[in-house]
C-alpha cells in the first residue's frame, strides 16, 4: 500500500454557488421577512392608499368648485347685462366667500370692486381689490390697482392713491397707461395745491411724447398753468 508524500498538499475542492440556490433563498427570506412584518407591511399599503384617495378626492374637489366658480360669474356678468348691479355684487361675494380660492376669484375681486365704485362704495371697493392690486404683476392686477388708486382717492385718502398712481406709472407696460396714471396723480397734487409736484409730472408726461404729438397740446397748457399759479 502506497503511503503519501509528506511533502505533498492536500487540495480541498470547494463547490461554486448554484445561482439558482441563491435566488431560491432570496426568495424564502423575504417571504419570511414579510410573514413576521404582515401587519407593517399592511398598514404601509394602507397610509399609501389614503395618501392617493386623499390627493385625488382634493383634485376632484378643486375641479368642482372651479366649475361652480365660473357658473357664478357667468351670471354675474349675465346680471350685469340686465343692469341688476345689486343682483350681481351678490353673486360676485358669494363666489369669493365660497370659491375664494378658484382662479375665477380675481376677475370676481376686479369685477366686484368696480361695482363697488360705481355706487359710490369706496371703504368696499378697497376691501375686494387690495389683495388683487396692491401688487401690480400682471394685466388683471394693474386694472385692478388702478380702480383701488381710485377708491383711495374718493376715500380721501389721497396720498396713499398719489403713491400707487405713481407706482403704476412705473410698471404700465403701455405708454397710455404710464400717462393716465401721472395725470391722475397730477390731477390729485394739483387739488392739494401742491403745485411744483403737480408740474413735474405734467413734464413727465411731456417727456414720453413726439414733439409732433398733437396729444401733447393738452398738457403743454396744464403744464402752463401750474408754473402760472406756482409763480402768482
Amino acid at each position: 500500500m502506497s503511503k503519501s508524500h509528506p511533502g505533498a498538499r492536500r487540495v480541498r475542492h470547494v463547490r461554486e454557488p448554484d445561482p439558482d440556490e441563491a435566488f431560491l433563498a432570496k426568495v424564502v427570506a423575504l417571504g419570511a421577512w414579510i410573514r413576521s412584518h404582515q401587519s407593517l407591511a399592511v398598514g404601509g399599503l394602507f397610509v399609501v392608499a389614503i395618501a392617493v384617495g386623499g390627493v385625488l378626492y382634493f383634485r376632484a374637489q378643486d375641479r368642482t368648485a372651479t366649475a361652480f366658480a365660473r357658473d357664478q360669474l357667468n351670471l354675474a356678468h349675465g346680471l350685469i347685462v340686465e343692469d341688476n348691479e345689486e343682483g350681481a355684487k351678490t353673486t360676485l361675494a358669494t363666489l369669493l366667500e365660497q370659491y375664494g380660492s378658484t382662479v375665477h376669484s380675481r376677475e370676481a375681486r376686479l369685477l366686484l370692486g368696480e361695482l363697488y365704485l360705481r355706487s359710490g362704495e369706496p371703504e368696499q371697493a378697497q376691501v375686494v381689490l387690495e389683495p388683487v392690486g396692491s401688487s401690480p404683476d400682471s394685466p388683471l392686477e394693474f386694472q385692478a390697482a388702478a380702480l383701488l388708486a381710485i377708491a383711495l382717492e374718493q376715500d380721501g385718502r389721497s396720498e396713499e392713491a398719489v403713491d400707487l398712481y405713481l407706482a403704476l406709472a412705473e410698471t404700465a407696460e403701455l405708454s397710455f397707461q404710464a400717462r393716465d396714471a401721472l395725470e391722475a396723480a397730477a390731477r390729485i397734487l394739483t387739488v392739494r395745491r401742491d403745485l411744483a409736484g403737480a408740474a413735474e409730472l405734467y413734464q413727465r408726461i411731456l417727456d414720453g411724447f413726439e414733439e409732433s404729438d398733437p396729444g401733447r397740446d393738452l398738457y403743454v397748457m396744464r403744464l402752463q398753468e401750474a408754473r402760472t399759479e406756482l409763480g402768482s
